[in-house]
């Protein structure tokens, strides 16, 4: 069904079109909310989204998955709206070492990383510490499931440098989180001689 409204849609079908963006609308919706950290811009980069997968409707290879050529679209609309808002945008390397060669990660994955933490905003948190670029590597492949094959044709990467991008966002998100422990314990109040220990509470309130 998804070939054939596909293959309408090319030759100017706008209904197949309307039912391709019924198919795929939850998980793009899902990847620039991942990305862009807001409802209100996820569902603009959403609709763009799908303006410009209509427009360049043309230059879809059929041989190409469709769910990967329009994720694609979608983070790079995501990727540019964030470089023009500067927002936690840093210069990064494209690899820890080369791109030849990919150091084994020690990190928790992003799936293990979300789990400490039980609420979206959290895990929001955690994906606003990536630069654009790796937020868009993480999302695709543990939000969307894409190959790094697949990921490296969505962003025109070469697989090393795919896993590159992989191995440095898991390192951020996960001294993210040694981070925010760290920030959650109390400090331990001080005794002086004889006297009673201060309780946190009164430590706090001095």
């Amino acid at each position: 069904m998804e070939e054939m409204w596909i293959r309408q849609a090319r030759q100017g079908d706008q209904e197949a079109f309307t039912r391709l963006v019924e198919l795929y609308q939850r998980p793009v919706f899902n990847l620039c909310y991942r990305m862009m950290g807001d409802a209100a811009g996820a569902e603009d980069a959403a609709q763009e989204t799908f303006v410009r997968a209509y427009a360049r409707l043309a230059s879809y290879d059929p041989n190409r998955k469709f769910s990967s050529w329009l994720l694609a679209i979608a983070a790079h609309y995501c990727i540019d709206q964030l470089r023009r808002r500067r927002f936690n945008l840093v210069e990064w390397d494209d690899s820890p070492e080369s791109e030849g060669h990919v150091m084994p990660d020690p990190s928790p994955a992003p799936e293990e990383i979300v789990l400490r933490h039980e609420t979206e905003r959290e895990v929001r948190q955690l994906l606003n510490v990536l630069p654009p670029d790796y937020r868009a590597a993480i999302i695709l492949r543990y939000w969307q499931q894409l190959s790094y094959e697949e990921i490296a044709e969505a962003l025109h990467l070469s697989l090393p440098a795919v896993k590159s991008r992989l191995f440095r966002a898991r390192q951020l998100m996960a001294r993210a989180v040694d981070g925010s422990q760290a920030g959650h314990q109390a400090p331990r109040p001080r005794t002086h001689g004889s006297a009673s220990p201060v309780s946190p509470a009164g430590a706090w309130a001095a």
